[in-house]
């Protein structure tokens, strides 16, 4: 970005976060400095039963996320596909906010536009083949940039209390760095456009019948469900899920049926069935003992 148009960069992103509070329809349009902070906090990272819990901490914030953390939050992503410990990552938020989008004042003050190679908070341009699946845990308002990556999720549950919006439009903005487009690829263009071309709220609710949000229960039981959710993929072999994963993003592509029923379409699938795991899983079945999967 060149330094005259730098300012003019920064004066539009300060716009869309204030958009984002309106948005949400629970901060007056002068409270966009309640959620911009001039404090790096980097997120929370938990690992047990297989399962990487990341959680974005500033819940007086809601959540928003300077180019610090969110470089912070790419490189815990890319780190931990090398854990033999972890076999799925659960993301969500602590407080009212999932996420809200960028930290602005952060922004003005430090001069820092940079955002990680893999998109906001290094997750929105990472594509199927992104070895652990991830479950968005949605708590709150997921906003903008905190609606696309909610949207780069596999699996999405939420409390009855979540909010999701795409509000670019209403500041001349389009939210393209995966919102619009894995929105329709979700709903199908219809809905999708419904979403989009009005920058509106969706409900949890709505969310669960346009079909993009898995399920949806009482803020008390969002991480529990999700853990449920993370607990059953970690009990499958580690190549199968991530196997199922590729073909499931991959088929969508394929421009016709028999290139889509074709084996070598997908290049994980005869890895698969000639893995260990494969053997493993067949024996622990006979033998009616839990398998001991070692990932290959």
């Amino acid at each position: 970005m060149s330094p005259s148009n730098a300012p003019i960069a920064v004066l539009k992103r300060l716009l869309y976060c204030r958009s984002l509070l309106r948005a949400a329809n629970h901060c007056s349009p002068h409270d966009y400095d309640y959620y911009m902070s001039d404090v790096k906090t980097a997120p929370d990272l938990r690992i047990e039963d297989g399962v990487a819990v990341i959680t974005f901490c500033w819940p007086e914030k809601l959540n928003a996320l300077n180019p610090t953390v969110q470089h912070e939050i790419a490189r815990i992503f890319d780190e931990l596909p090398g854990n033999p410990n972890v076999r799925v990552i659960v993301l969500t938020g602590e407080g009212r906010g999932f996420c809200v989008g960028d930290d602005l004042k952060y922004v003005v003050e430090s001069g820092d536009t940079e955002l990680p190679e893999m998109g906001f908070a290094g997750i929105g341009k990472r594509g199927p083949d992104y070895p652990l699946p991830i479950i968005g845990a949605i708590n709150g308002f997921a906003m903008g940039g905190g609606c696309e990556i909610a949207l780069a999720c596999d699996l999405l549950i939420a409390a009855e209390e979540a909010v999701f919006a795409l509000p670019e439009p209403k500041i001349g903005w389009s939210a393209i760095t995966g919102g619009v487009q894995r929105l329709t690829r979700d709903i199908g263009i219809k809905q999708a456009l419904g979403i989009v071309l009005t920058g509106r709220n969706v409900s949890a609710a709505e969310a669960k019948s346009l079909g993009f949000v898995n399920e949806v229960v009482p803020a008390a039981q969002l991480m529990p469900t999700a853990m449920r959710w993370a607990q059953q993929i970690a009990e499958c072999a580690p190549l199968a899920t991530r196997c199922s994963k590729q073909i499931a993003y991959t088929c969508l592509d394929v421009p016709d049926f028999a290139t889509m029923m074709r084996e070598d379409t997908y290049p994980l699938a005869r890895v698969v069935y000639e893995s260990h795991d494969a053997k493993e899983g067949l024996r622990a079945w006979v033998e009616r003992r839990k398998p001991d999967w070692k990932g290959n």
